[in-house]
């Protein structure tokens, strides 16, 4: 292969694609200690290191798929999505981790970030007021206690690759550590409700589903400013603000 792929891209990493190799560059050193360490201990599988010299890392490329993508069609069969339920069980009921993940933000600090960025989005007249009220309404629900779980932090549907009715690996693990298992779940069927029930087939139960349609809710409020900002478009079909009307 003599082309390189910018697979994504913004001003605080980049990662592209040469062959069968990932090159992420990323100026923040800890973040890339922190994904390293991650993938290490996630009892899942996940992509192998080749190599790493600050401020890159080299990591193989997965076999397989992705089951879609945000704004897309999903592309996996139901058995797929199953195989993500089960394998997204296993991260949650592994050992804690050392270190507090994206994921395990206190209610607290949730609840103020929320609230904020709902006033940026009605403030700067990103969206309607009666859009962002009725969302952060159906929020509410996902900032309750949890029990602290092995996350990912940022499970999007892009990050999990299958093959069939197997899991070929995760990526992308900056942002795990210990959090709400529910916040990972939320985040990996947002814009794919039609699958939520394959994913709990295979995770299995104790699931309140009141609290994934809150965490839909929450991940987009939270989204779109940073998005909008780093040249992302969370307004085309499918995306942040289709999910968010959906809630309407």
């Amino acid at each position: 292969m003599n082309e390189v792929e910018v697979v994504v891209a913004h001003s605080e990493r980049a990662t592209l694609r040469v062959g069968d190799v990932f090159l992420k560059v990323d100026a923040d050193r800890a973040r890339v200690d922190v994904e390293v360490e991650m993938m290490a201990l996630a009892p899942v599988p996940t992509p192998k290191v080749l190599w790493r010299r600050p401020p890159v890392l080299a990591l193989a490329a997965l076999p397989g798929t992705t089951l879609g993508r945000l704004g897309g069609p999903s592309t996996g069969a139901p058995a797929g999505w199953a195989a993500a339920g089960a394998a997204i069980r296993r991260l949650h009921e592994a050992p804690l981790p050392p270190r507090t993940g994206r994921a395990g933000r206190s209610i607290a600090a949730l609840t103020a970030e929320l609230d904020d960025e709902c006033e940026s989005l009605v403030t700067n007249g990103v969206l309607p007021a009666d859009l962002v009220t009725r969302n952060r309404q159906v929020a509410e629900a996902a900032l309750r206690p949890w029990a602290p779980a092995f996350t990912h932090g940022d499970l999007q549907i892009a990050h999990l690759f299958v093959d069939g009715d197997e899991v070929t690996g995760i990526i992308d693990w900056s942002e795990a550590g210990q959090g709400d298992a529910l916040y990972d779940l939320a985040t990996f069927t947002l814009g794919h409700e039609e699958h939520l029930d394959d994913v709990m087939a295979g995770y299995g139960s104790g699931i309140d589903l009141d609290v994934i349609h809150a965490g839909w809710s929450l991940r987009s409020l939270l989204a779109v400013r940073w998005l909008i900002e780093h040249g992302f478009d969370p307004f085309a079909p499918g995306c942040e603000i289709d999910v968010l009307r959906s809630r309407m």
